[in-house]
C-alpha cells in the first residue's frame, strides 16, 4: 500500500475538497446563492491549517501535498516536525525546483544530504531512502496579513491535537525532532500528547531552525541524529 492510500490528508482532489466543504457549510447554514457566492472564500476553512481557504490557498495546499506525499516513506524513521509551511516554495523542502533555500537547506545541511550537482528528484529520494519525512503542525504558509506571535499561536493551539492524532495514527514515526522556535507556545502541551514515540530536543528546548542563530540549530541537530541511539 502506498503512502498516499494511508495517509487520508493525501485523498483529496481540488473538486472533491471544495465541494465537501461548500456542502458542509450549505447544510449547516443555508444562504441564498449570491452570498454563498461571495462569501465561500470567507467562509470556508482549509483542512490543513484552519486558515480561510480562498481558491489560491487551496490550489497551493494541494500542490504542496501532491509533492510531499510522492515522497513520504513507507515507514517513517525520523519525523521532522516545522510549526508553519514556509512562505517561499524554495524554502520548501519538497518542491520540484531543487532551489533548496531557507528551512530546506537547513535541513538538508543537518542530515549531512548536499544537494550541489544533483537534481530534486535525487535530493528527495535521498531524503525519503533515509527514512526521514518533513511535516508542519500548520501545512500551509501563515497567510501573510496575520501577526506571526497571536495568530500563529493561536492557529498552532487549534492544530496541535489533530497533528497528534496524525502522528499516532497514520504517520506513526520512530521519533519526531521539533526544529521550529514558534512551536514553542505548544511545546508542553505536544509534548503531554501521546504521540506513540520519543521527542528529539536539543537538551530540553527546540531545535531553532528560525530562530537567530539557525546554524547553531544545525550543529546540534547533526550531532544529536549522530549519537548513539540517534538515525
Amino acid at each position: 500500500m502506498s503512502a498516499s492510500e494511508t495517509d487520508p490528508f493525501a485523498l483529496f482532489s481540488s473538486q472533491h475538497y471544495i465541494q465537501m466543504e461548500t456542502s458542509r457549510w450549505a447544510k449547516a447554514r443555508p444562504l441564498p446563492a449570491a452570498i454563498r457566492l461571495m462569501t465561500s472564500t470567507i467562509a470556508l476553512r482549509c483542512d490543513g491549517c484552519g486558515q480561510a481557504a480562498s481558491t489560491e490557498h487551496i490550489a497551493q495546499r494541494l500542490r504542496r501535498l501532491e509533492w510531499t506525499t510522492r515522497y513520504r516513506p513507507v515507514h517513517i524513521s525520523t519525523l521532522v516536525l516545522g510549526a508553519f509551511s514556509p512562505q517561499e516554495e524554495r524554502d520548501f523542502l519538497y518542491a520540484p525546483s531543487g532551489e533548496f533555500h531557507g528551512e530546506a537547506a537547513l535541513l538538508l545541511d543537518a542530515l549531512g544530504i548536499s544537494p550541489a550537482g544533483k537534481a530534486a528528484e535525487m535530493v528527495h529520494t535521498e531524503f525519503q531512502r533515509a527514512g526521514f519525512f518533513l511535516t508542519h503542525v500548520l501545512e500551509c504558509p501563515l497567510d501573510k496579513d496575520a501577526v506571526p506571535g497571536s495568530e500563529g499561536a493561536a492557529l498552532l493551539a487549534q492544530r496541535v491535537q489533530p497533528m497528534a492524532r496524525r502522528i499516532r495514527r497514520s504517520l506513526k514515526p520512530k521519533r519526531v525532532v521539533l526544529i521550529s522556535q514558534a512551536l514553542g507556545p505548544i511545546l508542553n502541551k505536544l509534548l503531554a500528547l501521546e504521540l506513540g514515540c520519543p521527542v528529539v530536543l536539543d537538551h530540553g528546548r527546540l531545535f531553532e531552525f528560525d530562530g537567530p542563530a539557525p546554524g547553531n540549530s544545525v550543529a546540534r541537530l547533526r550531532e544529536a541524529l549522530t549519537s548513539p541511539g540517534g538515525h
